[in-house]
């Protein structure tokens, strides 16, 4: 059967995610492999202090973005997308969206990217003896009572981004556990019961009614069904009327879960990297953790495994503006080079450096980092006296620096909890120069790095693959489906730690912790 009667008899999965800056759909067909795609381009905004997208935003976003998922399957195919076997949708986790009974948004949507919610993260996590952070859903929506916000008699149910897409498209109420998990912790697939009871008394005491496990979403694992597009939904999404009604949809994942998926890290003691703006780490746990520490999330894969967070706020803009300013540099000369020729020069030279740096420590500050304890940074260097003042050093420590906020967390993982990790995927624009900081990261964390020859297409790839899983799954738990079914025949490098780069790590480490006072102004 070729791709084109595959997509007439519906042997093909759709996946939409909503990520900052851009709506991805990405369709499959049942080799697992992306045989369409779409986009839309979208910014969130600042409004009344809060960063938000409006219903606009997001509902013309959707239908972009498969509106052009659409043209081009019928460009590639000559056919037109009628039937699809099972779709997902992803979105950023966490967030606050509040509605009544009629379904009408009570406040104007509030993203993972705000702040505001200090106070109420604190009580939780004292409260809760469970790291709550801002972003989590449960800690906006205590906010906004602690604010006395007017809206609170209000609420029905509160929701995120791609549960309410999802709860829009299909009148299913529900989203995947490990989207639930940027929520409201979890314990067994589910809501904390012990907590949820914690909170129902917290807010008895405030004269509230509110009961937490009917204001949040249900909870379901992957390969969970029972939700299907209805005529309504079928009309929002393609307002052409040819998209049939009666298309299963998986439970909605986050973004966390489905970059997971993307890069077959779903086992215990298996992580992924994922590298760009800002650098975050997921390493799937054996057991849930001892203590609880404000630089770890704990989350779980899209089958209810507990996951180890760490999330850090700044990673490659630092690296990226250095690599400019050669670019600036190579056209003065006379000789102007592509972007892409810089970055492979630079990077391939950085390993022939120390492999501590010779000295030169190096901070990507661009904004605060939490889990270093640095509220508002600075980018900076500082080199000891001496020889080591190189361009393979210089470039060797930024590059390193990238890794190095992202070290302090994984090493309470490391060394208080004494968890394991037999392997990482990285993944993002950092390893695109072959077995640089692939071998770096190696060395930081002393641990494997994979990196797979053939990139996917992300977090959008990640939920088709789980839209797939609820209709082809075999009966097989999702972490063997993914290896048998999907990537056992990707081609991959992996790279181990080096003896020498491991220690040089350390070595940096000492100094860059050192020096973390210099960022305390």
């Amino acid at each position: 059967m070729d791709i084109k009667e595959k997509i007439e008899n519906g042997k093909v999965y759709l996946g939409i995610e909503f990520g900052s800056t851009r709506i991805k759909a990405v369709l499959i067909d049942d080799t697992f492999a992306p045989v369409a795609g779409g986009g839309h381009q979208w910014e969130n905004r600042l409004e009344n202090g809060l960063w938000t997208y409006s219903p606009d935003d997001i509902h013309n976003g959707l239908r972009n973005a498969y509106k052009e998922l659409k043209a081009d399957v019928k460009e590639k195919y000559g056919v037109t997308l009628t039937n699809i076997g099972a779709i997902g949708i992803s979105g950023m986790m966490h967030g606050y969206m509040a509605f009544d009974e009629s379904g009408k948004l009570l406040v104007p949507f509030r993203t993972w990217r705000n702040t505001v919610t200090g106070q109420a993260a604190d009580e939780l996590t004292k409260l809760f003896g469970f790291n709550i952070p801002q972003r989590w859903s449960i800690a906006h929506l205590y906010q906004a009572i602690l604010n006395n916000e007017p809206h609170i008699p209000q609420i029905s149910y509160i929701t995120t981004l791609a549960g309410y897409i999802h709860l829009l498209l299909t009148g299913d109420n529900s989203v995947g556990v490990g989207e639930a998990s940027g929520i409201f912790p979890i314990n067994g697939g589910a809501y904390d019961s012990v907590m949820a009871e914690k909170f129902d008394k917290l807010m008895a005491e405030k004269g509230l009614s509110i009961r937490i496990s009917q204001v949040l979403p249900k909870v379901k694992k992957a390969g969970g069904g029972g939700a299907f597009l209805t005529e309504e939904g079928a009309r929002f999404i393609d307002p052409d009327g040819d998209l049939k009604a009666g298309i299963p949809f998986c439970p909605p994942e986050g973004d966390a879960g489905t970059g997971m998926t993307a890069t077959n890290a779903v086992l215990p003691r298996t992580g992924n990297v994922s590298a760009g703006t800002s650098i975050f780490s997921m390493l799937v746990l054996e057991e849930n953790l001892k203590g609880v520490y404000p630089e770890i999330d704990v989350v779980t894969t899209p089958d209810g495994s507990p996951v180890a967070m760490v999330h850090c706020n700044n990673c490659c803009s630092e690296l990226d503006a250095w690599v400019k300013l050669f670019g600036e540099f190579a056209s003065l000369s006379g000789n102007p080079m592509e972007i892409g020729d810089i970055y492979t020069l630079l990077y391939k030279n950085a390993m022939t450096g120390a492999p501590d740096g010779g000295g030169v420590t190096a901070y990507n500050y661009l904004s605060g980092e939490p889990v270093a304890g640095v509220e508002q940074g600075r980018p900076m260097y500082f080199r000891t006296p001496g020889e080591g003042f190189t361009l393979a050093n210089f470039f060797r420590a930024e590059i390193m620096s990238a890794f190095a906020a992202l070290k302090i967390g994984n090493d309470i993982l490391f060394e208080k909890e004494k968890v394991t990790a037999e392997q990482f995927m990285g993944h993002g624009g950092l390893f695109k120069v072959e077995g640089v900081a692939q071998q770096i990261l190696a060395d930081a964390l002393d641990a494997s790095v994979a990196v797979m020859k053939t990139a996917g297409e992300g977090g959008a790839w990640g939920m088709a693959l789980l839209a797939a899983y609820m209709q082809e799954n075999k009966g097989m738990k999702l972490p063997e489906w993914l290896e048998k079914e999907v990537f056992g025949s990707m081609e991959k490098t992996v790279l181990s730690p080096d003896s020498k780069g491991r220690e040089g790590f350390g070595k940096f480490m000492e100094r860059y912790k050192a020096g973390l006072k210099a960022q305390q102004f």
